[in-house]
């Protein structure tokens, strides 16, 4: 459902500007921001899961109920639960520990989102991709493959247990310097340090935004909307320089020469020289004047390109790694690496990235990023179907129809072509 409504304009208008927010608490607690967060949450295949309250769920959810919990905010007598742990299996084989309110925290935890997104939207960087309205993986990716062209160096960034990490009272004066109001800001404290329940015991939230509630990853995109000012507003000013690559003089040579033998007719000679001068970039790629830093980020996984040496990426790998311990996060050695753009691949959301080199004669050397599906993945993606090369069975499908049988494999190859398909 979409919200048309004043508020939201309102607080995108005053983001554009970058001008502060006051009075936000009493203005979210509109009727008609709670029934659109409540149909916005029916539609999710999650609401029908049981926080640690069996009672606070959706069934018996009405306009009686919503004018409850809004009478209840604007009395200040409003009590966070604490959500119930649960854990995921990792691709990995480790687990994510997942957090799962109740049913009346997470309209609450809506309503604010709706809020503040509308507020922040119009500030986040374009580099940025996660959990945002229209945008996503394939944005990231083509990002990558259409901005990224001549890239040297590939910076895989990823920084360790972020969602688990973020520090409480960075995040609070983050958003304190554009959110002046003391409401809306103790309740969104109380609802970080609400805790939740593992085993039958309440333990304490100390810090992170908590994977499974609904505005966390707006939270977390806020905080590292730090490290995007730093790397886009500040890194790449320092470290970007020339106008543009210098003119290859191979190229150049080979040019004039396949223009003086059309002019004489030697037209054979003229095509062979087309032939190599084709397979040369029309400017230096090696160029010690030009300087570029590109950036993309998904929630809490970033790759950096740059155009320079492989110490210049150490350099900037190392300067995003301070920046980060000011905010208090790090980075994960094991998943943070500099690869070469051609000999190497840089694995980013499931893709293989690299710079093309193929092998047909062409002028590769200009740049173009490639975008591959990895090849264990498409080995773990044939174990779910296959057992020593030859087809398995599944036990489950096997009183259905031709009919459903087809159906259900065609909606597991399509979900795999509709990601892949870049």
């Amino acid at each position: 459902m979409s919200v048309n409504h004043q508020l939201l304009d309102t607080l995108n208008k005053l983001g554009q500007h970058g001008h502060p927010v006051e009075r936000l608490y009493a203005r979210m607690l509109d009727e008609q921001l709670f029934i659109a967060s409540y149909v916005k949450l029916y539609a999710n295949r999650g609401a029908m899961t049981v926080g640690s309250d069996a009672n606070d769920t959706i069934d018996g959810m009405s306009l009686q109920r919503i004018r409850r919990i809004i009478e209840t905010l604007k009395n200040n007598q409003w009590q966070w639960k604490p959500s119930r742990r649960r854990y995921i299996p990792k691709g990995n084989g480790k687990s994510r520990p997942l957090s799962v309110p109740n049913w009346s925290d997470k309209l609450v935890q809506d309503v604010m989102r709706t809020v503040l997104e509308a507020y922040y939207e119009p500030q986040f960087r374009d580099e940025s991709h996660g959990f945002r309205p229209k945008r996503g993986c394939h944005t990231a990716l083509q990002h990558i493959k259409h901005v990224w062209t001549g890239v040297n160096w590939f910076v895989e960034g990823d920084i360790k247990g972020c969602f688990d990490n973020i520090d409480h009272d960075k995040l609070f004066d983050i958003i304190g310097k554009r959110i002046r109001d003391f409401r809306f800001m103790k309740l969104l404290r109380t609802m970080l340090k609400a805790g939740y329940v593992e085993d039958w015991v309440n333990r304490p939230s100390l810090a992170g935004t908590p994977q499974g509630g609904v505005i966390s990853p707006l939270l977390a995109n806020i905080f590292l909307h730090e490290v995007d000012e730093y790397i886009v507003g500040e890194l790449k000013p320092e470290f970007d320089s020339g106008k543009s690559r210098r003119a290859n003089r191979a190229y150049q040579k080979l040019r004039d020469a396949v223009y003086r033998a059309r002019k004489v007719g030697k037209y054979a000679k003229a095509k062979a020289l087309l032939f190599l001068r084709n397979q040369l970039p029309s400017r230096d790629p090696k160029d010690e004047g030009y300087r570029r830093l590109v950036y993309v980020r998904y929630a809490d996984d970033f790759m950096l390109g740059i155009i320079g040496t492989k110490r210049e990426a150490r350099d900037i790998k190392a300067k995003v790694g301070k920046f980060l311990q000011k905010m208090k996060l790090t980075l994960s050695n094991g998943k943070t690496k500099i690869t070469h753009a051609t000999i190497g691949r840089a694995r980013f959301l499931g893709y293989d990235i690299h710079k093309h080199n193929g092998k047909h004669p062409h002028r590769h050397l200009s740049g173009r990023i490639q975008l591959n599906v990895p090849k264990d993945r498409i080995a773990q993606l044939m174990r779910r179907y296959t057992r020593q090369g030859k087809p398995i069975h599944r036990r489950e499908l096997a009183n259905g129809s031709i009919v459903e049988i087809i159906r259900h494999f065609d909606s597991e190859l399509r979900g795999y072509h509709n990601y892949y398909r870049l």
